[in-house]
């Protein structure tokens, strides 16, 4: 049976997922399924628990935008979106540097990035170190935005559910810039007019 956790047991929620156990919070889009970043087992275990298609990578969020440089290659229209938008309601593929387990990224030379504008996670990534972190929902099936939800789909199938509720239904834009030519992949609330106008 999953269990539900309160926001402010942050150190509870912590020791969890050091113990490679699955944790759905909420963040500003829609509620996430997370793991500890390296814990190779957990994130297998996130796959089986949503029935996620083993090719499609898992966001990493850390706490910080001094972080990126760490986990990817950012070139000069990279750094003016993180600037313009992060933390926020984005995702980015960057090009992955030599520090990043070929695990975590399922061998792909690329890693998506994404810090939260969301009070908790914020002070939670702060206390952990960076998460891996996908949508807290069954792979095909709707987004999540209440505990209830979340249990929904996924009860029985992960450890915990922290309590809370989401600002918006709508998932993070996610924009490719590993490349010279920036692609969105995904428009949610940040559109590709207001990315054209930070990178100008």
């Amino acid at each position: 049976m999953t269990q539900i956790i309160q926001q402010k047991e942050l150190k509870t929620i912590k020791e969890a997922l050091h113990h490679g156990k699955l944790v759905a919070m909420p963040t500003e889009t829609v509620y996430g399924l997370a793991v500890e970043y390296n814990n190779e087992e957990a994130l297998n275990k996130l796959f089986v628990s949503k029935n996620r298609p083993a090719n499609k990578s898992v966001t990493l969020m850390v706490p910080a935008k001094e972080d990126i440089p760490y986990y990817a290659v950012v070139s000069e229209k990279a750094q003016k979106i993180i600037d313009a938008f992060m933390p926020g309601q984005i995702t980015m593929i960057f090009k992955k540097t030599s520090y990043v387990n070929d695990a975590m990224t399922l061998g792909k030379e690329t890693i998506g990035i994404r810090i939260p504008n969301h009070p908790f996670m914020l002070d939670l990534l702060k206390e952990t170190g960076p998460l891996l972190v996908t949508s807290a929902n069954l792979s095909g099936q709707s987004n999540t935005t209440s505990v209830e939800e979340v249990l929904e789909q996924l009860n029985q199938r992960i450890d915990y559910v922290v309590e809370g509720k989401t600002y918006s239904s709508t998932a993070s834009t996610v924009v490719d810039v590993s490349d010279k030519n920036i692609k969105i992949l995904r428009e949610g609330n940040i559109t590709l007019k207001e990315i054209e106008e930070a990178i100008k």
